[in-house]
């Protein structure tokens, strides 16, 4: 290892350099956090009259083909304002989790970036991200406060664990790298399916999504290159333990963040057999679930994390599938409910 000198008075501490197109694209990130963001009070008009969340709008119903439980056929075979009162509270318990899943993240990205030396673009990037996922937690909860509906968010077991994986994480950067992959990945993909499709929602919760959509891109490109840089440099062991972890957090948050709680089934007296349905053992819940993660499994063919073990364990966690060809390519393949 290379030993760090003092830099002349008047320059910038620069640690050992990474490599020159991970910091170039860093640096872009950098600067199109300063020059392209959203301030949740600034950029959603909260008072206008077509921002206002009527309790009773038809448009919060669920989606047949994006969201599980609207593809079930007790739920579609439900009373209409009885859609419209499941889908409300769904939706927002969605959003609620999407806030508290950015908290966990800035929990590990914190503790990552104060560890790191003076002079890493890592820092500077970082803590843009941060600002931003705080801005996505108050503008989530504001949603969630504007509708009046007092959504439960998180499972129990996992809000208790979250401040100890987010702590974690910041001494397991690769590994945190994989659990923010693998909780933005899926409301990532959803939200855009939203848009592409033109499924109606109230306007408050697409504007929402359009601001998410928009910066979540930079965090993403975050993750994946910094994955793309780093799992290649680990030793072969490493690797094969990794490839396994990676399939492995990925159901596993994405089943924390796109599962609604059990309270949620409790009040609305869904019946076991159509939540098992839903959440995720019928074939369409299946595909809607493996559908989040096209785009994972490209990039962990491409970094050396796709074997003949880890195969079977993305088989076994009913996530495997074709990787998308591109980065954000529509998922062509899903199953359509008629």
């Amino acid at each position: 290892m290379s030993t760090t000198t003092a830099p002349p008075a008047g320059e910038i501490a620069s640690p050992q350099r990474l490599d020159p197109e991970y910091e170039a694209m860093l640096q872009t990130l950098s600067e199109g956090s300063v020059h392209v963001h959203f301030d949740p009070y600034d950029d959603i008009d909260w008072d206008a009259p077509e921002m206002q969340l009527d309790p009773a709008d038809p448009r919060w119903i669920l989606s047949p083909t994006l969201d599980p439980l609207g593809a079930t056929a007790w739920y579609r075979a439900q009373p209409r304002e009885r859609q419209i009162e499941i889908g409300r509270w769904r939706v927002l318990n969605a959003v609620k989790v999407g806030g508290a899943f950015e908290s966990l993240l800035i929990r590990g990205l914190m503790h990552y970036a104060m560890s790191l030396p003076n002079g890493s673009p890592e820092f500077r990037y970082c803590l843009h991200e941060m600002t931003e996922e705080c801005n996505h937690i108050q503008m989530f909860q504001e949603l969630v406060n504007r509708s009046g509906t007092d959504v439960p968010g998180m499972r129990p077991a996992f809000r208790l664990a979250s401040p100890a994986i987010g702590f974690a994480g910041g001494y397991l950067p690769v590994i945190l790298m994989i659990g923010i992959l693998a909780g933005e990945e899926p409301i990532d993909h959803y939200q855009k399916s939203i848009l592409r499709e033109g499924v109606e929602l109230p306007p408050a919760v697409l504007r929402t999504m359009e601001i998410h959509i928009a910066e979540e891109a930079r965090h993403i490109s975050f993750a994946d290159a910094f994955l793309r840089l780093r799992v290649p440099r680990l030793k072969r062991r490493q690797q094969a333990i990794l490839s396994v972890v990676f399939p492995i957090t990925m159901r596993w948050l994405a089943g924390e963040i796109m599962t609604s709680p059990k309270s949620i089934q409790r009040r609305f007296q869904i019946p076991d057999d159509v939540y098992r349905e839903a959440f995720w053992r019928s074939p369409t819940s299946k595909a809607i679930m493996a559908s989040y993660f096209n785009d994972m499994r490209r990039l962990a063919d491409e970094i050396g994390l796709m074997n003949r073990v880890s195969r079977r364990v993305w088989k076994w966690m009913g996530i495997d599938g074709e990787p998308s060809r591109y980065r954000g390519e529509p998922d062509r393949r899903a199953t359509v409910v008629r």
